[in-house]
């Protein structure tokens, strides 16, 4: 029987890539890291035959054994937690002469706003779009500091450092959006966190200028990319690409953020949540002080197309765009800030 080992499990990639690998192969044996028994008791809620293991991401001998014995890491927790990427690899390394081991890794493209970064660039646009299909040699070798990079690097290299019995698939998710599946956290930050912060200043805002863009993804069109990964690696690498060529965005379209600024200022108005769909342009200061590092959230382009997963795997989105969920983010939001009422607060009468 293929075992797999999941970190992230309680998060909200890993959860909702978790459901949708073990809905599709329930004969899967599968193991899942988790910090507590709070935790591990929502995911033996919802999968019952998974096997918990306790610990974090610096329980680096017990990720390293779980690893060894896997055939399969879907490691989806903190994307720059160098000793835990390091653990796996040394772990599907240790493997006995003839067995292979599969990673599939999580990073972000948050690692492609490492120009804005260096020059303090807020709120305008960058024309630069990387692919990961003719672009292949130019994001696997970004400078050293972009952010994500430094455990990109450990992935990259694990082929290398085990040739013939490590392979690697790096997943590089945008923007991401939509209700997740998972036992525990349903929801993403990005679009989120603005709409309840338009929601708690009474007024919406874009960063600086607010023409700088990113791509956007739907939770359940990323992990059909997870899963897609997770069925090449048990057809022994299938036709999917590993290792230096393994590196894989996902995403459904750029987006301008002024334009979700207005788009959320729009919906809270509707909705009598605020007084008027005018918004301001805030300073990064003040971007930071709505929400930690809002000014990168919200300030920065990060701009990546997704042909490699389509080309080898046949991955295309198949969910709804950001801009026809953004009314229901805000309700939520709203909901969540007691701003309306609930389905079960209005059955219950208490209005």
């Amino acid at each position: 029987m293929t075992k797999l080992f999941v970190t992230g499990s309680t998060g909200y990639i890993g959860g909702d890539a978790l459901y949708a690998v073990a809905h599709t192969y329930p004969d899967l044996q599968v193991t899942a890291l988790v910090r507590n028994s709070d935790k591990g008791a929502k995911v033996a809620a919802q999968y019952p035959t998974i096997r918990l293991v306790y610990g974090d991401l610096d329980s680096t001998d017990l990720i390293t054994k779980e690893s060894a014995d896997a055939d399969i890491v879907l490691h989806c927790a903190n994307c720059d937690h160098e000793a835990s990427a390091a653990a796996i690899v040394a772990g599907l390394g240790s493997k006995p002469e003839g067995e292979k081991g599969y990673l599939i890794h999580t990073s972000g493209t948050g690692i492609l706003s490492f120009a804005d970064y260096e020059r303090k660039s807020y709120g305008v646009k960058n024309e630069k779009v990387y692919d990961d299909w003719d672009g292949i040699d130019e994001i696997t070798s970004l400078p050293d500091y972009a952010v994500h990079r430094v455990v990109d690097k450990i992935v990259l290299g694990a082929g290398q450092q085990y040739p013939g019995k490590v392979y690697t698939a790096i997943v590089c998710p945008p923007c991401i959006w939509g209700p997740g599946r998972g036992p525990d956290n349903v929801k993403s930050m990005q679009v989120y966190r603005m709409a309840a912060a338009t929601l708690k200043r009474g007024k919406g805002f874009q960063v600086e200028d607010g023409e700088n863009l990113w791509t956007e993804v739907h939770v359940q069109d990323l992990s059909e990319a997870f899963l897609a990964l997770v069925t090449a690696a048990l057809q022994d690498g299938g036709k999917a690409s590993w290792n230096e060529k393994g590196y894989y965005y996902t995403e459904n379209g750029d987006f301008v953020w002024g334009d979700v600024a207005r788009a959320i200022a729009k919906e809270a108005k509707k909705l009598k949540l605020i007084e008027s769909d005018e918004i301001d342009n805030v300073s990064t200061e003040e971007a930071d002080k709505l929400t930690r590092s809002g000014s990168y959230l919200w300030g920065m382009n990060s701009r990546g197309r997704a042909i490699r997963a389509n080309k080898l795997l046949g991955w295309k989105p198949k969910q709804k765009t950001l801009f026809e969920v953004i009314p229901e983010i805000v309700k939520d939001e709203a909901k969540e800030q007691g701003l309306i009422k609930g389905h079960a607060e209005k059955a219950a009468g208490t209005a």
